[in-house]
């Protein structure tokens, strides 16, 4: 997205574990108050954030806070942040199916949510887990554009060998989607480098752009860019009218 300049948001609701400000090289960004609301962070001209991260004195505070409160957070980041005008808003969510993930579904029900991308590893007690955030999202009645299958095997830089770090016992991504009827956007394999541009805040498509994991994460955005736009294109025609009108 940031290749094709789109103008896009990154916005970081893990509230207790804000990781997208040290990932972008924001860490020690502030947000600044202005008539308009609150002015998002940018990483790129064209790549605004928000996070709780910037609202901490240190990236070591804990942030304890139960379910009203952090809803209320939320409700502000989408209400009260100045975006600008946006052809995507990326919602980042912790794993689980908790406050956070209500409070966007509910928050976002009348702008429409073109769908949510899962993330998994290949082993059977991480596919546990996202089983269940499946089930969320068709009980909420979020569509769910595809499966990324991250730490999808270990490539060696020296001899390009391929070893399965997570070996998939139940078959993984590949074989639940296959499952649950749904698509798999892409496998990542592990790649050192990148741990390492997101502990630096480096941006890995200009460090390593020839890396097997950075060529994976690219095709899997162009998935996700292509299905987005389908679920656009579908939402535009259930909500069409006899003026040819779409809204």
């Amino acid at each position: 997205m940031r290749l094709c300049m789109f103008q896009v948001a990154v916005l970081d609701v893990d509230i207790c574990g804000p990781s997208v400000p040290t990932m972008l090289g924001l860490a020690g960004e502030q947000v600044h108050q202005s008539g308009s609301g609150w002015s998002p962070v940018y990483a790129d001209e064209n790549l605004a954030v928000m996070s709780v991260g910037f609202l901490l004195n240190s990236p070591d505070d804990a942030v304890i806070w139960r379910g009203p409160k952090k809803n209320t957070m939320i409700k502000n980041f989408l209400r009260d942040v100045d975006w600008g005008d946006l052809e995507y808003l990326v919602v980042d969510t912790p794993p689980g199916t908790s406050d956070e993930h209500l409070s966007v579904v509910t928050y976002l029900a009348k702008a429409g949510i073109d769908g949510a991308v899962i993330v998994t590893t290949p082993q059977e007690i991480s596919l546990q887990d996202v089983r269940k955030e499946i089930s969320f999202c068709r009980k909420v009645n979020v569509p769910i554009l595809g499966v990324v299958e991250n730490m999808a095997g270990f490539v060696c830089p020296k001899c390009k060998v391929e070893s399965a770090i997570f070996p998939p016992s139940t078959g993984g991504a590949e074989k639940m989607c296959q499952d649950l009827n749904l698509t798999l956007l892409g496998r990542i394999p592990l790649d050192p480098l990148i741990g390492r541009c997101c502990d630096e805040g480096k941006n890995f498509l200009d460090e390593i752009p020839q890396s097997r994991a950075t060529q994976a994460l690219i095709a899997a955005a162009d998935k996700i860019k292509e299905a987005c736009e389908l679920a656009k294109r579908g939402t535009e025609n259930t909500h069409s009218h006899s003026n040819g009108v779409h809204y």
